[in-house]
């Protein structure tokens, strides 16, 4: 066995971080196994051998970014609010898309068009372990939310799919720029659009707003 072959994980490892980098510098058109190669000091069969091809590395690092989506959400502290809570998951998901939009794209399906289609495993879909992960420590919140708001008529498992539509909406726009006009978007657009959320679904309209200046201030202290 080659040197090169031994080290498997720490191979795969190097590829996934190079995949990331390039996808964030360059886009996703440019994660090939040549430019990966240059890129680790490895040789494009490395690719092959560890993922199966481009498409399998595509949905490793799709797994990687939701991964460390899942992190982001755990440096942030929970509290005694769960609106602030969600909010906060709402503003590191946000964040966490600006730091690398063709990275959060891929995560959410936006640039599957760049690869030939392959059998779906479910790395492809919402089915991901990796999502289904991150959806979790949302859904885990929005319980809290359900059982301290007893007005509320909703599930925390359809809380949670309605609020990552209103913050996928929110976020994919902004990423592409179309909030330029607004000096602060998420003071005009993102904060209005969460407080009146959560008073469609049962919250009253002044512990909304409160909350989510609570959220939005425990969020930048926590990333400083």
């Amino acid at each position: 066995m080659s040197t090169e072959n031994s080290r498997i994980p720490d191979a795969r490892d190097r590829l996934l971080d190079a995949a990331v980098d390039i996808l964030a510098t360059d886009g996703p058109g440019e994660i090939k196994a040549r430019r990966l190669a240059g890129a680790t000091g490895m040789s494009t069969m490395m690719v092959y051998s560890t993922f199966g091809g481009i498409p399998g590395l595509i949905d490793a690092v799709r797994e990687r970014g939701f991964v460390d989506l899942c992190e982001a959400f755990a440096r942030i502290a929970p509290t005694e609010d769960p609106v602030a809570d969600l909010f906060a998951q709402a503003l590191t998901c946000r964040e966490f898309a600006k730091s690398n939009p063709h990275l959060y794209d891929l995560m959410f399906g936006l640039s599957v068009r760049f690869y030939r289609p392959v059998a779906d495993t479910g790395a492809r879909s919402g089915r991901s372990t990796a999502f289904a992960e991150a959806n979790a420590l949302v859904i885990a919140v929005a319980r809290r939310l359900v059982a301290a708001r007893p007005c509320i008529d909703e599930s925390p498992e359809a809380i949670t799919a309605q609020l990552w539509c209103f913050v996928h909406g929110f976020v994919s726009l902004e990423v592409a720029g179309h909030f330029a006009e607004f000096g602060d978007p998420v003071a005009e657009v993102f904060v209005p659009l969460g407080i009146k959320f959560v008073v469609a679904i049962g919250d009253d309209p002044a512990s909304a707003a409160s909350s989510h200046r609570a959220g939005r201030m425990a969020w930048e202290s926590a990333t400083g």
